[in-house]
């Protein structure tokens, strides 16, 4: 897939599965992946994205794998009990910004719900995802929102984004 035919508003973009398993407690919910992400297939793949680097300084004990082991990153999260997915699983949207995203279908949580039988909490990156909180709640989830980890959200420094997240992983025993 090459970035100008992500960036083509005329297509409609399918989102990634999600990460999560048996040991998911806790479900990331973005809005829907970025262009570098859909061209990579790998969630936050953006490299200014603070998403990975945010989560391994939570976790300073335990080193991610490397950039280029995408499975090994995910299968380090869901050690953590953590999961990833999209509120969104497909639209139309011309570049990376939530602002754009038209004609958006939303995934179906209950669905996932059922296959993860531990997962108890939903952090809702950003606030695009954090719009869907009535319905994780409705399945029972906690929904938290968390501020976005996204390169537009510049307002907030990288410290500053650690300590909310930092925050909400400890009241909810994940750290």
């Amino acid at each position: 897939m090459t970035e100008s035919a992500i960036t083509d508003a005329s297509c409609r973009w399918q989102g990634l599965p999600a990460v999560a398993d048996q040991r998911t407690r806790a479900l990331v919910l973005g809005s829907f992946p970025g262009a570098k992400s859909l061209q990579l297939q790998q969630y936050y793949a953006h490299p200014q994205n603070k998403f990975w680097p945010l989560l391994q300084a939570l976790w300073p004990q335990h080193s991610q794998p490397p950039r280029e082991d995408y499975a090994g990153r995910c299968e380090w999260l869901l050690q953590r009990g953590l999961g990833l997915w999209d509120v969104y699983a497909s639209c139309e949207r011309e570049g990376s910004l939530d602002s754009a995203i038209r004609a958006a279908e939303v995934n179906d949580f209950a669905s996932l719900r059922q296959r993860c039988p531990q997962l108890r909490l939903a952090l809702h990156n950003g606030g695009e995802s954090y719009k869907h909180a009535r319905q994780t709640e409705a399945l029972g989830l906690v929904a938290v929102k968390l501020p976005s980890t996204s390169p537009a959200n510049a307002s907030w420094t990288f410290e500053k984004k650690l300590q909310a997240w930092r925050e909400a992983l400890s009241a909810h025993g994940l750290l």
